[in-house]
């Protein structure tokens, strides 16, 4: 990979589970084929949507090798996480063991320093191997913001740092990258419901959640919006923001495994998630169903 190939809708994928809650692989190859077949130009393994703070390496190392003998010359992409630096770079060393031919590089988890300690934890992951990376600014979730300054400090230091996922919900952020570094670096929208705003801004792609389960009318928002169809990028765009907002919300991997069920975008174990996250049930049940299922009786055409 190299700067140009991010770029499209990259989605981030859930992870399958069997009902004895081993990885259903079987099922994994299906949904890969499926979001290919409806125009994702590279997938995300495994993310926070994918669960991979609760996979350990052998199930993640599982993921990627089936991942990239599903996708043959669609990248697979491997979603870089760990509390420790030296479990991160591990991580990127296996991830291009396995054949992953990119590496989204988060920031620590747990530990909250300053950009001094930021900056050396992502300095060392990018340079641990020579695959292309993307650097996932989300301070909502993780606590760590890196500044449109920062990020351009990075890009400078980093021949491999092409891209970057920038889930700070602050839509000013793309134009101020852009600022000062041109496009050194692949913007992409990394919440569901700025991907229209993101791309007026600049943005070149997108690391979605929700086309986990609805693959080709997160597609189709996306590339009218690229061609600047804006009235028929808005009328899809509108009817899916109440599922799209499920991306944004603390139980975004319970909710997006739940609209796969309703859309019937799982394998024989349904949809299930790993302790400490639980499926909602009762009130939180009904009116996420509630939610959904209106949604999908009201689907456009695509």
């Amino acid at each position: 990979m190299n700067r140009h190939s991010w770029s499209g809708v990259m989605p981030a994928i859930t992870t399958p589970f069997t009902a004895s809650m081993d990885i259903d692989l079987k099922f994994l190859r299906t949904h890969l084929a499926l979001l290919v077949k409806e125009g994702a130009t590279g997938i995300v393994t495994p993310g926070s949507l994918g669960e991979g703070s609760v996979l350990p390496l052998p199930e993640k190392v599982a993921i990627w090798k089936t991942c990239v003998e599903e996708l043959g010359n669609t990248p697979t992409i491997a979603a870089i996480a760990s509390a420790s630096t030296s479990d991160a770079i591990s991580l990127a060393k296996a991830a291009k063991a396995a054949g992953c031919r990119g590496l989204m590089v988060l920031p620590p988890y747990i530990y909250k320093g300053s950009w001094r300690e930021m900056g050396a934890h992502f300095s060392a992951v990018i340079e641990a191997t020579d695959l292309s990376c993307m650097l996932y600014n989300n301070p909502i979730a993780y606590g760590t913001d890196v500044l449109p300054t920062q990020i351009a400090e990075l890009a400078r230091a980093h021949a491999n740092l092409h891209a970057v996922k920038e889930s700070s919900g602050d839509i000013r952020r793309m134009a101020a990258i852009r600022e000062i570094i041109g496009d050194r670096l692949a913007l992409f929208v990394g919440v569901d419901d700025m991907i229209v705003e993101g791309i007026a801004a600049g943005a070149v792609g997108w690391i979605a959640g929700v086309v986990n389960a609805l693959p080709r009318e997160s597609v189709a928002i996306f590339n009218l919006a690229r061609e600047g169809k804006t009235r028929e990028a808005d009328a899809i765009y509108r009817w899916s923001l109440p599922l799209m907002r499920m991306d944004t919300t603390y139980d975004f991997v319970q909710l997006i495994k739940l609209i796969q069920q309703e859309c019937g975008v799982v394998g024989d174990g349904g949809a299930r998630v790993r302790l400490p996250r639980m499926m909602p049930e009762g009130k939180e049940l009904d009116t996420a169903r509630l939610v959904i299922r209106h949604a999908l009786a009201t689907r456009p055409k695509v």
